[in-house]
This record gives C-alpha cells, sequence and structure tokens, in this order.
C-alpha cells in the first residue's frame, strides 16, 4: 500500500469543513482514498457513483434524499456529472449547521478542474474546500520503498496507480494505451466537452512534441485544420481534465522584452512516453525528447509538491536568458530552479543572466544525483529528492 500525502490533508478537511472536493484525472485513486477516510474518521459513509444509472437516479428530487443521511458523510463520486446539486447541497449545509452538524458532511469527487465547477464555489463559498489528487508522486515512491530503480520507474512509468504498479512493463504500456484511448472517446465527451475523439488525440500527440516548450496554437490549429480559437479550445479541455499543465511567465518587473506564452507540459510522464511511441527506458535514454521530459517530471513533483502560498512562473526573455521555474515562496524570496538530468550539471549562461533579471534570492540546479554542492555565482546543485523535502519544509 502505497500512502498518499493527501490523506492527512482530506482528513483534517473533513474535520474542519462541510464539504470536501476532491478533485483529480480519472484513475488516480480518489475512491480508493474516500473509502479509506471512513475508517479514520470512525463515522458512517453512504457511497454514490453517479456514473450508475442506478445512483445517479437516487437523485431525481436530491433534496428528499440526501435530507436521510443526517450525522453521516455522503460520498459523491463524479459530481461534476450533476452540477445542479451544489444548490441543493448549500440549503442542507446550513441547516445542519444550526442543528450543530459543522463539519465532514459531505465528500466530492470530481474528474474535472475547480474551473468547471465553478457551480459549487458559487454556490458553497465558505463552505466548501478543494483538494486535488494527483498521480503517485517522487515523495510518495520514496517513502513507501526508497531505492533509486524506483525513481526512474515512476519517471518512464508515470504515476497512475495502475500504470506505476503493473506487473511489466508490457502491462503498464497497455495499459496506458487504454486510458488514452478511453479519455478521448468517452471519457471527456461523458463529462462535458464534444471534441471528435480523433482530432483530440491527434492534439494531445501534438502537444506532447511540444513538451517543455512555447506552443504556437496558430500552428497546431493549421495542422488539425481547426481554428485557432478551436486549438485553444483543445487545450484548455486538457488542462481542465489534469492531462496537461499550462505554466505561465514570470510577471515581474524588468525592461527586457519576455515571451509571454505558457509553456506546456503534460502532466504524467508515462503517458507523455506512450503517446510518444517511447515503449523502453533504454530507448528514452537515447530520444531527443529526453531532457525535456526529465524536466517536465521534475517540474510536476515540484509543483505538487508546494501549498497555494507559493507562486510559480517560468522565465525567457527574447534574448534567450531562461529559468525552467521560478519560486516565489512564502517568505516573498525568489528562487530560480533549472533542472539538468546529468551527472555534472552545469546552467548556461542564459541562467545566470535571467536569474539577475529577477533579483533571484536563490539560485538551484536540480538534477538526478544525490549529492549537494556549490557552484560558482551562489548556485546550488542538489538531488531531487533533497530538493523535494527542502521546499516541504520552508
Amino acid at each position: 500500500m502505497i500512502e498518499r500525502t493527501c490523506f492527512s490533508k482530506l482528513l483534517s478537511a473533513l474535520q474542519t469543513v462541510p464539504v470536501v472536493a476532491l478533485l483529480g484525472s480519472r484513475q488516480v485513486g480518489k475512491t480508493t482514498l474516500a473509502l479509506a477516510i471512513e475508517t479514520a474518521l470512525e463515522k458512517t459513509a453512504t457511497y454514490l457513483d453517479l456514473e450508475l444509472d442506478s445512483d445517479f437516479n437516487k437523485l431525481t428530487d436530491p433534496e428528499s434524499y440526501l435530507s436521510r443521511f443526517s450525522g453521516e458523510l455522503l460520498i459523491i463520486d463524479e459530481v461534476q456529472r450533476k452540477p445542479d446539486l451544489f444548490r441543493i447541497l448549500r440549503g442542507l449545509v446550513d441547516i445542519r449547521r444550526r442543528a450543530g452538524e459543522p463539519a465532514g458532511q459531505f465528500l466530492l469527487l470530481g474528474s474535472a478542474s475547480r474551473d468547471l465547477l465553478q457551480q459549487s464555489s458559487e454556490s458553497l463559498a465558505g463552505r466548501i474546500r478543494y483538494l486535488e489528487l494527483s498521480p503517485f508522486t517522487v515523495i510518495e515512491i520514496q517513502q513507501a520503498d526508497p531505492l533509486a530503480s524506483n525513481l526512474e520507474k515512476l519517471w518512464f512509468r508515470g504515476g497512475f496507480p495502475d500504470s506505476y504498479l503493473a506487473p511489466s512493463e508490457a502491462e503498464s504500456w497497455h495499459w496506458r494505451s487504454d486510458f488514452i484511448s478511453t479519455y478521448v472517446e468517452r471519457d471527456i465527451p461523458l463529462m462535458g466537452p464534444q471534441i471528435p475523439a480523433t482530432k483530440l488525440r491527434r492534439f494531445w500527440t501534438m502537444l506532447a512534441h511540444y513538451h517543455g516548450q512555447q506552443v504556437i496554437l496558430s500552428e497546431l490549429g493549421r495542422s488539425l485544420e481547426v481554428s485557432h480559437t478551436t486549438a485553444r479550445n483543445y487545450l484548455d479541455t486538457l488542462t481542465d481534465f489534469y492531462m496537461v499543465r499550462q505554466i505561465q511567465p514570470w510577471s515581474g518587473n524588468t525592461k527586457k522584452r519576455l515571451v509571454k506564452s505558457p509553456k506546456i507540459y503534460l502532466r504524467d510522464s508515462g503517458l507523455l512516453h506512450r503517446l510518444l511511441n517511447i515503449s523502453e527506458f533504454d530507448t528514452l535514454l537515447g530520444n531527443p525528447i529526453l531532457g525535456a521530459s526529465w524536466e517536465g517530471f521534475v517540474i510536476e513533483n515540484i509543483i505538487l509538491t508546494i501549498d497555494d502560498r507559493w507562486q510559480f512562473s517560468y522565465y525567457r526573455s527574447s534574448g534567450q536568458a531562461e529559468i525552467d521555474l521560478v519560486l516565489e515562496t512564502p517568505l516573498h524570496e525568489v528562487w530560480a530552479i533549472e533542472v539538468k538530468r546529468g551527472a555534472a550539471p552545469k546552467p548556461k549562461r542564459g541562467f545566470y543572466e535571467a536569474a539577475q533579471d529577477i533579483g533571484a534570492d536563490k539560485k538551484f540546479v536540480v538534477y538526478s544525483g544525490t549529492e549537494r554542492y556549490p557552484l560558482p555565482n551562489e548556485v546550488e546543485v542538489i538531488g531531487l529528492i533533497e530538493f523535494l523535502s527542502l521546499i516541504s519544509n520552508p
């Protein structure tokens, strides 16, 4: 059993607020985590899966049905399928609050982003807390089995539980193939956007080739024979369903002309490798995507480790001065992060120039090794696991 770092946050939230929304992509382990929390809470729980017609029909008259579970935790899975539910939940929460039942009333599980659940933020303001469950992270795998080989396995297979824990590389590959097909053919259309499956898959594959770069949507649109606006809709859809991360450019003050387009990363490295048809780890090591793949893997784990008191962005000037990741800490320090795969990493001149541009308080090169040592100009080389530990305890 790999312990999820989100477990303690979820337990604390359910003891504090009436409604908790646990969001994340399909097959990431939300239901497993939700059912495990029932025992920890020592509270009776009822589970509804709105993808089942039998459970969905129970909410034909949601107010009458949900009123029966006072004093219990009601877990509602795939809640985005019934957005009108949030208005009802607000009234029930307020009734129960007056009756002295303030916390742990509803646990909502959703496969769409918070932005797609605007009804909940509007109707349940002050009554709901949002948490995200990601695929397995480096910290979770390291705590479960601290072997260096597991880090490479996580990078290559990705963090979806069924992919990472598959009994063989072939089974992991087939699972990722099935996941991608099901997502574009069934899951995304079921959850709202009506996008042709073949075009969405082609677009997703094209994005894999842009991994770690600024994407030019007009070029992608022409390749797909769709408009720039439609290509933007495809990108936002994959972002809303936790498949893609868009990192915005640094917005601080500088006299230099900066690149203003977001950088695009596929959030799960295993899905990236499947879309690029990289089926063997040795093949990845010889592929031109190697550096960008490692960079995306490191950056995703960093972003998943920090909390919402931190800000993240990237920096790139028109003169090619660049920082892979800029972190602004809760203490208002600015950290410049360069990601390197090699055993003897050295940042390029553009990194030093960019760090000076943004007034970086600290400068790190995060790499695949384990030693920590200084470089000139107050730059520190640090391993990924040690860096994640550093930012989780700032």
